[in-house]
């Protein structure tokens, strides 16, 4: 959406009664609120999903001095091959509800071996293993969203 598009609608709802609107073009959406408890005009732009970022009149907080902490222990990174999810969606560990799950911890695989699947726009797609080996760690709840490049298996 380009810059006189949305000049014109921020002008729109500062000459009108319209206390707000929001306009999607594309994957692009804006929302443009007029209330006395921010300044009029104020816009803000959303990015898809993944790619959020904020715009907001005026100039950033600065933080406050933190104390001093404590280190904290961070946790060791998983040895093995990582399995990385190959999109977005749901992640589901068996085929249908009540069914058993393709894998468990301690499940030795074959290399192509269906591993979970995940649901991405009403189509279920198998994702299989592409190593030989022991699941050492499933990274996912059974239901839980995922993304693009999230870890779901350490295969040992």
């Amino acid at each position: 959406m380009d810059l006189r598009k949305l000049k014109t609608l921020i002008d729109l709802v500062a000459e009108s009664d319209i206390a707000e609107l929001e306009v999607t073009e594309g994957e692009s959406k804006v929302r443009i609120v007029k209330s006395s408890a921010i300044p009029q005009n104020q816009m803000v732009m959303m990015q898809p999903q993944g790619m959020q970022q904020h715009y907001a009149g005026g100039p950033a907080p600065v933080p406050a001095a933190a104390p001093v902490a404590a280190p904290v222990a961070v946790p060791a990174e998983p040895t093995g091959h990582i399995v990385k999810s190959p999109m977005v969606g749901t992640f589901y560990r068996s085929s249908a509800p009540g069914s058993p799950a393709y894998v468990d911890v301690g499940s030795n695989i074959k290399e192509g071996e269906t591993l979970c699947i995940i649901e991405a726009m009403k189509l279920l797609n198998e994702i299989d293993s592409d190593v030989s080996g022991v699941v050492t760690k499933i990274l996912v709840e059974n239901g839980q969203p995922v993304e693009f490049g999230q870890p779901l298996f350490v295969i040992g």
